[in-house]
């Protein structure tokens, strides 16, 4: 005879035929609404920025490699696209950043005409003063023939009385890009403007230890300035010694002694599946906000340090201005050994809470990939996890993904954009969100409140082999268990204590017939049944 459970489910799956089922089977409905934000038939776009206008915050400007610049007026909502252009060209890692004057900035690298330079040989800064409808041919920065300079970031004062709207310019300069020789070498040099963005003042070196020239592990990269209360400047880097920090208290005109944060296991020129090339350069950020976590800094990345197959985003603070740095905090909740990456961060600055955005493969199979925002409203302590794409993608490695996504937010407005990947085809995507709206989320479970949840098995149907994921709200025996459908036991998962998390397990159904299945988790007094199909 079969148990009750199994009774029901069985009599209610005779009203549905198999196409119903599948169709059920492949489709649910999208958590959060996903926008496209380039035009459909955009060509490579990659390597996205996004930022808000905090003059008139509906207004959103985003940009993309190699010159696309997009602009919304509506939240979001609808995009526009155009083309940069500059007598010094326009040749990727686009920055953008608005200014507490409703400036608008478009940091990118150069690749000027033989007759003005050469490949990479300046930061370029372009200015608009009506929101990305026209820009100035743009101001080099740093140029220093036969020197390259690459991967820069651009922060700007919007809360200090002493340097409001300061501009503050972030890179590395390569003795010559590529070398392997030991006489070449990559350094962070830092660069500032008084007078929004029209004149910048001559470049310092930062890093005080140099860096290699191969663009790996061993060169110094990934400076992302940030502001203090009181108009400190601080940023961190990737290189040789790991993640360093160094900062300036006289408004970006002399910088101090680096200090070392932490290691970064494995560097941070790592191997992602479907991936061309995979980086978990710092971002850093500070709370200028009014709220108990202001003055904060917070250095955020990933590593490998669990493994090849098991990247983790990862979370660091201080709260002595830089001077020492606290706990390593792993910023994706889950319990798998699966691949988190290009991580970035933004700090909601009349809150002071914490989003993150990221790419997981927690719920997928081999490349297949979802799009996660992460949330903490306790000074980075601890984070909720809300997966945002309507749906997971593939990205394939013979085609550039990228180097690294981005986020911003304002007045409980959030931000993310990222890139995905369909049938080889790059496309840019945002999804609008409100701080209320991850706070209400079903999705967004966070398993300190008590929350349990059997989640539905990725990929369904499936064949031969399926993940099948749950909640612990709190720390539980689990009975984990898949049955036929006349009740039989198949197979126990799990069956042993487990403490508060996210899990995922295989299930490998290589041996069992086509049909429908059950698992069933027992958790406590939490008790929740699903159907999957198998098809061969």
């Amino acid at each position: 005879m079969k148990p009750g459970w199994i009774k029901n489910y069985f009599c209610a799956i005779k009203f549905f035929s198999a196409l119903t089922f599948l169709f059920f089977a492949y489709t649910a409905d999208a958590q959060y609404k996903n926008v496209r934000v380039d035009r459909p038939g955009t060509r490579d776009a990659e390597e996205v920025s996004i930022s808000i206008n905090p003059v008139k915050p509906e207004f959103l400007a985003a940009g993309a490699n190699l010159n696309y610049f997009f602009s919304s007026s509506n939240n979001g909502l609808v995009w526009t696209q155009s083309s940069m252009q500059s007598a010094f060209g326009v040749w990727g890692d686009p920055c953008l950043l608005y200014d507490g004057l409703s400036n608008l900035y478009f940091v990118h690298l150069s690749y000027p005409p033989p007759a003005v330079g050469s490949w990479i040989d300046r930061i370029v800064v372009q200015k608009s003063t009506d929101n990305g409808l026209t820009w100035n041919s743009g101001i080099g920065v740093g140029l220093n023939p036969p020197k390259q300079q690459d991967k820069a970031w651009l922060g700007v004062d919007l809360s200090s009385q002493k340097y409001k709207n300061n501009l503050y310019l972030a890179w590395t300069q390569f003795d010559k890009y590529g070398s392997n020789s030991p006489q070449d070498s990559s350094v962070i040099l830092f660069s500032r403007s008084t007078d929004q963005g029209i004149n910048w003042s001559s470049p310092v070196r930062v890093s005080d230890r140099a860096g290699d020239c191969l663009d790996s592990d061993s060169t110094d990269e990934g400076a992302v300035p940030c502001v203090g209360p009181n108009g400190e400047v601080y940023l961190s880097w990737a290189g040789p010694l790991g993640i360093m920090f160094d900062k300036s208290t006289d408004g970006g005109v002399t910088f101090g002694k680096d200090i070392y944060v932490t290691d970064q296991p494995g560097g941070w020129d790592f191997n992602v599946a479907g991936i061309f090339r995979c980086n978990g350069l710092p971002v850093t950020a500070c709370d200028t906000s009014h709220s108990v976590y202001r003055g904060n800094i917070y250095i955020l990345w990933s590593d490998q340090r669990n493994g090849e197959t098991n990247t983790d985003v990862f979370l660091i603070k201080s709260t002595d201005g830089g001077n020492t740095w606290g706990k390593t905090v792993k910023v994706n909740n889950d319990n798998s050994d699966t691949q988190q990456f290009f991580p970035w961060m933004a700090i909601d600055q009349t809150t002071g809470f914490i989003y993150v955005v990221f790419y997981d493969r927690r719920n997928t199979m081999h490349a297949a990939t979802d799009v996660y925002l992460a949330r903490s409203s306790d000074g980075g302590d601890s984070f909720q996890n809300f997966k945002i794409s309507d749906s997971s993608f593939t990205p394939d490695a013979s085609i550039f993904f990228g180097d690294y996504t981005n986020i911003a937010a304002y007045k409980g407005r959030i931000y993310p954009i990222w890139m995905r990947m369909d049938v080889g085809s790059l496309s840019i995507w945002t999804a609008p969100l409100s701080d209320s709206d991850l706070v209400t989320s079903v999705s967004g479970l966070n398993p300190s409140v008590n929350n349990f949840e059997l989640m539905q098995n990725y990929p369904n149907p499936f064949n031969p082999a399926t993940k099948l994921s749950f909640v612990i709200g709190h720390s539980s025996f689990v009975s984990l268990k898949v049955y036929d459908v006349l009740g039989r036991e198949i197979e126990t998962i799990v069956n042993e204590e487990k403490p508060t998390g996210i899990y995922r397990v295989d299930f490998d159904g290589s041996k069992l017939a086509s049909g429908i299945y059950f698992y069933r988790i027992e958790a406590g007094e939490f008790i929740q049944t699903r159907k999957m199909l198998l098809i061969k």
